[in-house]
């Protein structure tokens, strides 16, 4: 198993260690080296895209940077090794692709036009690949979490968070863990049947 991270070595060797897996660095907006990187990780049963950035701002103040860094990590990188792992899964006739979009990726939010219209890029990226690889066995879905703890979210202003919070009906954020279930249970076996779609991980948030 080969896991993937452009910061946050420390953490990513971490995780590495405790599962068993190998930690490689690479940066999935780049065409090159996501090849890399899928091409050095062997024959691929299952592809986990969750590689993500936010530089939040107001449409009218947003620059061409912000914009372009969002959806070239966000949307460019899940085209990148899903291409770069599609011929390989096409070939053995079987695989499960699993790309993490978001709740505002369905339903928006102000001050993230670049962070809603990458995940919701996302979201249609893989309808359109559950049918052109279905035929040859190679399943894609979709995990939109809402509001989890990580550091990504860290950076959300307290009063967005209390929205956040009182619009879900359970009552809590989530945690990577409930996201990591359902991406393994997407992978698993149980799933055979399902591809092409969205599974909200966000407490009911986005009903």
């Amino acid at each position: 198993m080969t896991l993937s991270y452009r910061t946050g070595k420390d953490e990513a060797e971490a995780i590495a260690g405790e599962t068993g897996a190998r930690a490689v660095q690479a940066d999935v907006s780049d065409p090159e080296q996501a090849k890399v990187l899928v091409e050095d990780a062997g024959d691929l049963d299952i592809l986990v895209n969750n590689a993500g950035v936010t530089r939040d701002g107001l449409i009218a103040r947003m620059s061409d940077e912000d914009w372009g860094d969002v959806l070239r990590t966000n949307l460019d990188g899940v085209f990148h090794t899903c291409r770069a792992a599609a011929r390989g899964m096409m070939k053995r006739r079987g695989g499960s692709i699993v790309n993490i979009s978001s709740v505002v990726g369905l339903h928006g939010n102000p001050g993230q036009t670049n962070y809603s219209a990458s995940k919701a890029g996302v979201i249609g990226f893989t309808k359109a690949l559950a049918r052109e690889l279905g035929n040859r066995g190679v399943r894609a879905n979709v995990v939109a979490p809402g509001y989890v703890e990580t550091r990504l979210t860290e950076v959300i202003a307290d009063e967005m968070k209390e929205l956040m919070l009182a619009n879900t009906p359970l009552g809590r954020f989530g945690k990577p863990e409930d996201v990591a279930d359902a991406v393994r249970f997407l992978c698993s076996d149980e799933a055979a049947f399902i591809t092409g779609e969205v599974l909200l991980v966000d407490g009911g948030l986005g009903m």
